[in-house]
Protein backbone atom coordinates (compact mmCIF):
# COMPACT_ATOMS: atom_id res chain seq x y z
CA UNK A 1 0.00 0.00 0.00
CA UNK A 2 1.54 3.29 -1.02
CA UNK A 3 1.47 6.48 1.04
CA UNK A 4 -1.30 8.07 -1.01
CA UNK A 5 -3.61 5.09 -0.52
CA UNK A 6 -2.86 5.06 3.22
CA UNK A 7 -3.57 8.77 3.42
CA UNK A 8 -6.89 8.30 1.57
CA UNK A 9 -7.88 5.44 3.88
CA UNK A 10 -7.03 7.49 6.95
CA UNK A 11 -9.06 10.43 5.60
CA UNK A 12 -12.04 8.14 4.92
CA UNK A 13 -11.81 6.70 8.44
CA UNK A 14 -11.68 10.20 9.93
CA UNK A 15 -14.62 11.21 7.73
CA UNK A 16 -16.67 8.30 9.08
CA UNK A 17 -15.81 9.33 12.64
CA UNK A 18 -16.82 12.92 11.92
CA UNK A 19 -20.12 11.80 10.41
CA UNK A 20 -20.92 9.96 13.66
CA UNK A 21 -19.94 13.02 15.70
CA UNK A 22 -22.15 15.26 13.53
CA UNK A 23 -25.09 12.90 13.99
CA UNK A 24 -24.59 12.85 17.77
CA UNK A 25 -24.41 16.65 17.92
CA UNK A 26 -27.52 17.00 15.76
CA UNK A 27 -29.40 14.71 18.16
CA UNK A 28 -28.13 16.76 21.10
CA UNK A 29 -29.38 19.97 19.49
CA UNK A 30 -32.80 18.37 18.95
CA UNK A 31 -32.94 17.45 22.66
CA UNK A 32 -31.93 21.01 23.55
CA UNK A 33 -34.81 22.35 21.45
CA UNK A 34 -37.28 20.11 23.32
CA UNK A 35 -35.88 21.17 26.70
CA UNK A 36 -36.12 24.80 25.66
CA UNK A 37 -39.81 24.39 24.84
CA UNK A 38 -40.43 22.66 28.18
CA UNK A 39 -38.63 25.43 30.09
CA UNK A 40 -40.63 28.13 28.31
CA UNK A 41 -43.86 26.28 29.09
CA UNK A 42 -42.90 26.08 32.78
CA UNK A 43 -42.10 29.80 32.86
CA UNK A 44 -45.33 30.66 31.08
CA UNK A 45 -47.46 28.40 33.27
CA UNK A 46 -45.96 29.77 36.49
CA UNK A 47 -46.28 33.38 35.36
CA UNK A 48 -49.84 32.87 34.12
CA UNK A 49 -50.92 31.17 37.35
CA UNK A 50 -49.37 33.97 39.38
CA UNK A 51 -51.00 36.68 37.21
CA UNK A 52 -54.41 35.00 37.41
CA UNK A 53 -54.01 34.76 41.17
CA UNK A 54 -53.19 38.46 41.46
CA UNK A 55 -56.29 39.37 39.44
CA UNK A 56 -58.38 37.13 41.68
CA UNK A 57 -59.42 34.53 39.12
CA UNK A 58 -57.50 31.77 40.92
CA UNK A 59 -56.82 31.46 44.61
CA UNK A 60 -53.24 31.85 45.73
CA UNK A 61 -52.47 29.95 48.88
CA UNK A 62 -48.93 29.32 50.05
CA UNK A 63 -48.65 26.03 48.14
CA UNK A 64 -49.74 27.61 44.86
CA UNK A 65 -47.41 30.55 45.45
CA UNK A 66 -44.41 28.28 46.03
CA UNK A 67 -45.40 26.25 42.97
CA UNK A 68 -45.60 29.31 40.71
CA UNK A 69 -42.28 30.69 41.95
CA UNK A 70 -40.64 27.28 41.56
CA UNK A 71 -42.01 26.90 38.02
CA UNK A 72 -40.78 30.33 36.96
CA UNK A 73 -37.36 30.08 38.61
CA UNK A 74 -36.86 26.45 37.56
CA UNK A 75 -37.81 27.32 33.98
CA UNK A 76 -35.41 30.26 33.90
CA UNK A 77 -32.54 28.16 35.28
CA UNK A 78 -33.29 25.32 32.87
CA UNK A 79 -33.52 27.71 29.93
CA UNK A 80 -30.20 29.35 30.82
CA UNK A 81 -28.40 26.06 31.31
CA UNK A 82 -29.88 24.70 28.11
CA UNK A 83 -28.80 27.80 26.18
CA UNK A 84 -25.20 27.21 27.23
CA UNK A 85 -25.39 23.57 26.19
CA UNK A 86 -27.00 24.61 22.88
CA UNK A 87 -24.21 27.12 22.17
CA UNK A 88 -21.49 24.57 22.94
CA UNK A 89 -23.11 21.86 20.82
CA UNK A 90 -23.72 24.29 17.96
CA UNK A 91 -20.08 25.43 17.98
CA UNK A 92 -18.88 21.81 18.05
CA UNK A 93 -21.24 20.96 15.17
CA UNK A 94 -19.91 23.83 13.05
CA UNK A 95 -16.32 22.74 13.77
CA UNK A 96 -17.10 19.12 12.86
CA UNK A 97 -18.84 20.17 9.63
CA UNK A 98 -15.88 22.38 8.69
CA UNK A 99 -13.46 19.51 9.37
CA UNK A 100 -15.67 17.20 7.27
CA UNK A 101 -15.71 19.67 4.39
CA UNK A 102 -11.93 19.95 4.58
CA UNK A 103 -11.51 16.17 4.53
CA UNK A 104 -13.87 15.80 1.59
CA UNK A 105 -11.75 18.37 -0.25
CA UNK A 106 -8.64 16.25 0.39
CA UNK A 107 -10.12 13.01 -0.95
CA UNK A 108 -9.40 11.98 -4.49
CA UNK A 109 -12.99 11.53 -5.60
CA UNK A 110 -13.97 10.63 -9.13
CA UNK A 111 -17.15 11.63 -10.87
CA UNK A 112 -19.70 8.99 -11.70
CA UNK A 113 -19.49 10.06 -15.34
CA UNK A 114 -15.76 9.18 -15.26
CA UNK A 115 -16.47 5.63 -14.08
CA UNK A 116 -15.96 2.80 -16.56
CA UNK A 117 -19.13 1.76 -18.32
CA UNK A 118 -20.72 -1.52 -17.32
CA UNK A 119 -22.95 -3.73 -19.40
CA UNK A 120 -25.92 -4.38 -17.12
Amino acid sequence: MDDETARQDLARHELTRLEGRIETLTDQLARCAKISVAAKIAIGFGALWFALSLVGILSLDITAFVGTVAAVLGGVVLLGSNATTWDQADAALRDAEAARASLIGQLDLRLVSDAPRTLH
